[in-house]
């Protein structure tokens, strides 16, 4: 009875709204085309991070808008690193809370064959053995959950995967990978002709007369770089799987991913929309993200639609004004920018100029097509534009940004700690803020306490929901607290510790 009476408080006060409609990244018109997935199973049924452990009745208790619980791990739960972590719902957007994450220790090895093809879809072995690997992951879904469940599932998996590919390239660290492969993953040497240089001139000072130079000039390219340019390769990879597997599946939305790795002593934090990690070293904020929105990526989508025009369905214009245009205005000049301007200039105004801009809208407002707020992520393949036939998918990248941390460089403290977050996080709080606050809380609690970093995760996401008052969320200073989903990862630099550094 208790449980009724809550959820109808839920949705009288929360304003819940019926299951499957949802706002695009604070965007306003969304026309997400799943006609074809009709009756399709999910492809990963909802629920919250498998860490987390929640009954069916905490599963229940998490989505009342009204009260916003904030979910954290149990007392005698326990992450790699002692990492701690806290989330809550939305104050009534979207019916369920559409973020997601995992936190997972993975072993990185060389597979068969046979194992390869099948171990997207499997979990760690658990034996212990290969390189370890520690893994988080945010994801932000918007317009369903789908996308986000999904990527929470798997995207570790195919990291994983990958990096074993070059396993015995891992082992061996302090040799630059090999320029080429052959078919079973050793190092192809391109055989050098004798005849090669027969017609060159000797005379000539410009001949490059060693073979070994001619034919063997190369790059280098470091281990650290062949690790970027993998998880970079996973994130197109899992994209891609979305997009093949919603055909058999119902896997609804796209979302923002953010993921951090450590493997062999470094930090590699990659991004593909508009989360946020920071590290707080001795009270000083180290950015690791950048934010992917269409202000941010401009000249990017800019340039996109001025090779080609057909993308834009004849409905909008690649260039930027100040303000939408008045058709009274032809004939007059304005200020104007391209994709190849970071100023601006005056132009005079014709016909085409009157279309809708791309990109419009200042800051959180901005938006592409009018439709959605962040220009990368995962998934959105059949995001259209508002009553329209024209995709918004080719102007969003899933590609992410890639930034290393090196730890060897530094002797970590206990209050040293990485933060991610989705943006209901960042929106109502600055990278400094979240540093003081997250610094004099753990300044307060003893090193030793095994829930110290759940504690500072749960303090931070409560600074940036507020207090439910009269107004609606308010933070101390007054201010509108967020009223988005929130997921915080406070995660200590220090790593494994006890125990766990022995594995």
């Amino acid at each position: 009875m208790i449980s009724k009476v809550k959820n109808a408080m839920s949705t009288l006060v929360g304003g819940m709204m019926p299951h499957g409609h949802h706002q695009h990244h604070g965007s306003g018109n969304v026309n997400h085309q799943n006609c074809h997935q009709e009756g399709l199973p999910p492809r990963f049924p909802y629920g919250r991070p498998e860490f987390l452990d929640l009954t069916p009745e905490l599963l229940q208790y998490s989505t009342e808008h009204a009260s916003r619980p904030v979910l954290t791990l149990r007392r005698d739960g326990r992450l790699p690193w002692r990492t701690g972590y806290a989330e809550t719902i939305n104050a009534g957007k979207s019916m369920l809370n559409e973020d997601q994450a995992s936190c997972e220790l993975l072993y990185v090895k060389k597979l068969s064959d046979k194992k390869q093809r099948n171990s997207t879809l499997l979990d760690d072995n658990g034996d212990g053995t290969g390189i370890p690997l520690q893994y988080w992951g945010v994801f932000d879904g918007h317009a369903g959950s789908g996308c986000a469940i999904m990527a929470s599932k798997l995207l570790h998996r195919i990291i994983r995967d990958r990096l074993g590919d070059i396993a015995h390239l891992l082992e061996n660290p302090s040799t630059a990978p090999p320029i080429c492969l052959a078919k079973n993953g050793s190092p192809y040497q391109v055989d050098v002709k004798k005849g090669a240089n027969a017609n060159l001139d000797p005379e000539d000072p410009d001949t490059i007369t060693d073979p070994s130079i001619r034919f063997h000039t190369e790059k280098t390219v470091s281990l650290e770089s062949l690790i970027m340019g993998i998880i970079e390769n996973c994130f197109k990879q899992m994209d891609e799987l979305i997009e093949k597997e919603k055909t058999s599946y119902t896997i609804s939305g796209g979302c923002c991913a953010l993921a951090a790795i450590h493997l062999m002593g470094k930090l590699y934090v990659a991004n593909a929309g508009d989360s946020r990690a920071i590290i707080v070293r001795n009270n000083e904020v180290i950015p690791m993200s950048n934010e992917f929105t269409p202000e941010s990526e401009r000249q990017r989508l800019q340039y996109l639609g001025f090779l080609r025009p057909e993308l834009l369905g004849n409905e909008f214009t690649h260039l930027e004004f100040p303000r939408r245009i008045q058709h009274k205005e032809m004939g007059k000049k304005m200020l104007f920018r391209d994709h190849t301007m970071n100023g601006w200039a005056y132009k005079t105004i014709v016909e085409d100029d009157l279309k809708f801009p791309l990109i419009y809208g200042e800051g959180k407002k901005a938006r592409v097509m009018a439709t959605i707020g962040v220009t990368r992520g995962l998934g959105d393949h059949d995001l259209k534009v508002y009553n329209s036939n024209i995709y918004i998918k080719p102007f969003l990248s899933c590609c992410p940004e890639v930034i290393v941390y090196d730890f060897s460089g530094y002797q970590h403290g206990p209050n040293d700690v990485l933060v991610m977050g989705t943006d209901g996080l960042w929106d109502v709080t600055t990278d400094r803020e979240v540093a003081d606050a997250v610094t004099g809380f753990l300044s307060c609690v003893e090193p030793t306490d095994p829930v110290r970093y759940t504690m500072a995760a749960q303090d931070l996401l409560m600074r940036s929901r507020g207090v439910l008052k009269e107004r609606g969320w308010r933070l101390p200073n007054e201010r509108l607290g967020s009223g988005d989903d929130i997921t915080c990862f406070v995660i200590p630099l220090m790593g494994p510790t006890g125990p766990e550094a022995e594995t």
